[in-house]
């Protein structure tokens, strides 16, 4: 899955239900590229958890209401709240981790 441009809103975010990660970045980026097969190998095999790549940038009002400031950034939501993010994550254990605390109470 490439990043794609988004017509989601921040109040379509905060009014979703269920688990979503949200990974901000774009094609060009040497870290995303660099982190997406871990990102792919680590949510592929969890169940229940929608993933959207959204392409970033200046000028993008759902990253800039996330307050992205590094690719990739992801931000794990549920209900559209946030619960944690990663920012240029480097290990499995990282995404495991913040998979844990989005399913704790879910």
């Amino acid at each position: 899955m490439d990043y794609q441009a988004s017509s989601l809103d921040r109040a379509q975010v905060d009014g979703d239900s269920g688990l979503l990660v949200l990974d901000f970045g774009t094609e060009w980026c040497g870290h995303c590229c660099r982190t997406r097969p871990l990102t792919d190998s680590v949510l592929a095999i969890e169940t229940g958890i929608r993933h959207l790549r959204i392409e970033d940038g200046p000028g993008r009002a759902l990253g800039r209401s996330f307050r992205v400031k590094l690719w990739p950034t992801l931000i794990f939501l549920r209900n559209g709240r946030e619960q944690t993010r990663l920012v240029r994550p480097q290990d499995a254990q990282e995404f495991k981790d913040a998979i844990a605390v989005l399913k704790a109470a879910h």
